[in-house]
């Protein structure tokens, strides 16, 4: 008797998988395939178990680029597969996309990537980055489809003839869960309550920090009581983070309000009246953004990759430049400057945006799809064709 079909996700953290990608493995699930989900282990590995997948260790440096180790991670991969024999390969994030797929394509499993932003590798022209195209080249030489959060990042890998354009198609990133993320009613101002400005991200310069902190000195200057928080990671393991002693002087200063990290960021998005991300990373499509809006949040965010589609400048938030203090800080200033009708408005428009074009279902529904037709289609094989064709006769 032929047993359930199984899928493997690999993602480089448990935190990962649980934040995001907990509503895909619920759907697969329920549809009936088995779900292995590999990744390091993290304080979030036992509790993917209550999304009815089955948890594998799988170590990983994820930010190291010793070749020597990434050769060990292709080889860790490859038992992996070995072992579980998935019908399905899902990759997310830049090691297991390019080590997990050149071991799927060895065992001959359909691979299905998801580039959910490129982050610093593609954020110039070193070797670093030449060795990253190389390698995606490999890795998604073979893909069965390739999903990409925005349309920028699917061009530049077109032109840089990375993956074939047949097998790419756009996501409205990692959707969101509305039944989960609602709108809350804001502070009434007539009140006096202080209007509270709020950045959710990984404390890494690229994302706009210091940018944040240089408005909020000018924000400050015309509106006194602002309040200015930054929620996130501190003490990343990633190039460019911002410096636990850099935090600690703007808290002294008395500018930034750091609310350290949190496993439900629904409260401290609940007592902010905006949600800002001055970013210059590769975004894929900002998840803080996408939470905020949903939760009828207006938000401020640089008009940058993957940053400006959540943004209907003027409807639902503001545009800024990037690297650009002073602009962020006259968006600021205006949205402070808004009446409560006025942001109101401007939350409900971004709600509306969220269930129109960012529902997690819309999500779950093209992975189901593109699963569905990867699985009848190599019915009879079961298996892709083999990389290597063999030599013709004669």
């Amino acid at each position: 008797m032929v047993g359930p079909r199984r899928i493997l996700i690999a993602i480089n953290t448990s935190w990962n998988i649980h934040n995001f990608r907990s509503g895909l493995i619920r759907a697969l699930v329920a549809q009936g395939y088995e779900v292995v989900a590999a990744a390091p282990r993290d304080d979030y590995s036992e509790r993917l178990a209550e999304t009815g997948c089955r948890y594998v260790s799988l170590p990983m440096d994820n930010k190291g680029t010793s070749p020597l180790n990434d050769l060990l991670l292709t080889l860790r991969f490859w038992r992996l597969l070995h072992e579980e024999k998935p019908d399905i390969f899902l990759g997310y994030t830049i090691k297991p996309n390019i080590y997990g797929s050149i071991a799927a394509r060895v065992h001959r499993i359909p691979a299905i990537n998801n580039i959910a932003g490129l982050g610093v590798a593609f954020g110039g022209v070193n070797w670093l980055n030449r060795l990253v195209k190389k390698l995606y080249r490999i890795g998604l030489g073979s893909a069965s489809k390739v999903f990409f959060q925005n349309d920028d990042d699917r061009r530049l890998f077109i032109d840089e003839k990375i993956v074939r354009p047949d097998v790419t198609a756009l996501l409205p990133g990692s959707g969101i869960d509305l039944a989960r993320f609602c709108p809350t009613e804001t502070a009434d101002r007539s009140t006096g309550a202080d209007f509270t400005f709020l950045l959710v991200a990984r404390l890494l310069w690229d994302k706009g920090i210091a940018e944040y902190v240089e408005a909020a000195r000018l924000v400050r200057s015309r509106i006194p009581d602002a309040r200015f928080q930054i929620l996130g990671f501190l003490d990343v393991e990633s190039r460019g983070v911002v410096p636990r002693d850099t935090m600690n002087a703007w808290i002294a200063e008395g500018i930034i309000e750091y609310l350290g990290v949190t496993d439900d960021v629904r409260p401290p998005l609940s007592g902010a009246d905006c949600v800002v991300l001055p970013s210059y990373y590769r975004e894929g499509t900002p998840r803080s953004l996408l939470e905020a809006a949903a939760m009828g949040r207006p938000i401020i965010t640089t008009n940058w990759v993957g940053c400006r589609d959540v943004v209907d400048d003027g409807i639902n938030g503001y545009l800024c430049r990037p690297r650009d203090a002073s602009d962020l800080a006259a968006k600021m200033l205006a949205m402070a400057e808004l009446d409560d009708q006025a942001r109101t408005t401007m939350g409900r428009a971004g709600r509306a945006k969220m269930e129109r074009e960012f529902d997690e279902s819309i999500v779950v529904s093209r992975y189901l799809e593109a699963i569905q037709k990867i699985l009848g289609r190599d019915n009879a094989l079961h298996r892709l064709p083999s990389p290597i064709a063999p030599a013709a006769d004669g």
